[in-house]
């Protein structure tokens, strides 16, 4: 039996809804309507995921590029675009490792490898000093939930409503997304689950509009439960972008040292500088106990992702917590350095700083200026503008941000929404400012269409 779609309104925008139909079909292009077509009839449907919304073929800079030529500003990604696509300093040096050093099986180490860890483990700083590399996302949080069973001997872990840590069984066993374990059936045992800390929506508002009580009800489980080994959250919400205050983490990081449990980070989505920071967790003056990274980590051109912790956790050597094929692969290494040294080179950490400062400033003047506009949040280059149909209700506006959506590639801008009603901006960190004013004009104007078009006054 279908889902219907308003209950797929979470981790990304529904690709199965009218709008989505009506902008295949408006493709005026033979050859892009064939291709689309092979992808249909060979690919598994799924939800987020078919029908494709165009076909590509060029990505350079912040841009991609479908079979037609048209170009679009991507500020979507998929998260790995931290330095956009096709990184001259990254292309370089995956080129030269291919030449050399292709492939390395994981029994034996080598250069790019160790470079590449003693790199990370830098740019962590703290006691962050023991790596283990892998291929995708799954792979590293499944890593670092063995690992803390290990270290703790409990295989209870508490996670967030929402919360997203990939699609593989123990990833969504963990996570929050309700819409990834439908139909699944038994998953793994000793999750519990506490509200996420948000600010605009959020069930338990405080007098003072503090987001601290969120920390609360960690504890209040672990001492309920009892036994809990681990917490696992995103520094920030990546795909609504809910970015708790450095009070909240500092009391997750109180409550979590207070019982033994150890502290996850999965920043994988936001990691490698999208926050103005290498990683969301230095924003808040705190330092996890085991540290997940991917996406953005490979330069936008090798799939590559790590977990990091500390050395007194380094005690498993004994036993196999498990065992990669491409855990010292020279070509996502040397993907991944360059990564790290593009981003020093360039200064991209202080300039996404200064990028958020406008973008806020930019955001809160339509906030001001658009009633479809009901919430702004976010931090370094990652943006979310939550449409509501009323600020006193905040019904959230569906139609109208699927407008927005289309109106915007209309234009040469993309993005995703996120629970069906939230913007997310997510540009490259390498973006100009010139085109970032470019692509907040194309969205303004969208906005500006929505508010006509559906009556907002």
């Amino acid at each position: 039996m279908p889902v219907q779609a308003t209950h797929l309104r979470s981790e990304g925008d529904v690709n199965n809804t009218p709008a989505r139909h009506q902008w295949n079909q408006n493709i005026q292009d033979d050859a892009t309507q064939a291709l689309l077509k092979r992808d249909s009839d060979v690919f598994l449907h799924q939800s987020m995921s078919t029908p494709c919304l165009d076909s590509l073929e060029a990505a350079q800079g912040i841009y991609i590029q479908d079979t037609r030529g048209k170009r679009y500003m991507d500020f979507h990604g998929n998260n790995v675009h931290q330095l956009g696509y096709g990184h001259p300093h990254v292309i370089r040096r995956v080129t030269e490792q291919m030449h050399s050093l292709p492939f390395s099986p994981r029994r034996f180490t080598n250069e790019a490898a160790v470079q590449c860890a003693e790199k990370l483990t830098q740019i962590c700083g703290g006691d962050l000093n023991r790596v283990v590399i892998c291929a995708r996302r799954h792979f590293c949080c499944r890593y670092a939930l063995k690992l803390a069973r290990y270290i703790t001997g409990s295989h209870k872990v508490v996670s967030l409503w929402d919360s997203f840590h990939g699609a593989s069984l123990d990833a969504i066993s963990v996570g929050g997304e309700a819409c990834f374990r439908e139909g699944m059936g038994p998953l793994m045992a000793g999750v519990e689950r506490i509200p996420p800390a948000v600010s605009y929506r959020g069930a338990l508002p405080s007098k003072d509009g503090s987001d601290v009580h969120y920390a609360d009800y960690l504890e209040y489980v672990i001492e309920k439960e009892g036994g809990i080994g681990a917490f696992i959250a995103e520094g920030v919400r990546n795909t609504d972008v809910q970015v708790p205050t450095k009070a909240y983490w500092q009391r997750v990081r109180e409550i979590c040292d207070k019982h033994n449990v150890l502290l996850i980070i999965d920043d994988i989505p936001n990691g490698m500088g999208r926050s103005g920071e290498w990683f969301t967790y230095q924003a808040f003056d705190i330092e996890p106990d085991i540290l997940c990274i991917g996406k953005g980590f490979g330069g936008g051109l090798v799939p590559i992702a790590a977990m990091v912790t500390k050395e007194k956790y380094n005690t498993a050597a004994e036993i196999s917590l498990g065992h990669y094929t491409h855990e010292k692969s020279a070509l996502g290494c040397a993907a991944a350095l360059a990564t790290m040294e593009a981003i020093e080179q360039e200064n991209l950490l202080e300039k996404t700083r200064r990028d958020s400062e406008y973008v806020k400033a930019r955001l809160d003047t339509m906030k001001q200026q658009y009633p479809v506009i009901g919430d702004v949040r976010g931090i370094g280059l990652l943006w979310g503008v939550e449409l509501v149909k009323s600020h006193v209700t905040k019904a959230r506006a569906f139609d109208e941000a699927e407008q927005v959506l289309y109106q915007c590639l209309n234009h040469g801008l993309s993005f995703k929404v996120s629970q069906g009603n939230v913007i997310q901006l997510s540009p490259p960190l390498v973006i100009t400012r010139e085109e970032l004013t470019t692509a907040l004009d194309i969205f303004e104007q969208a906005i500006a269409k929505v508010c006509k078009d559906f009556n907002y006054v």
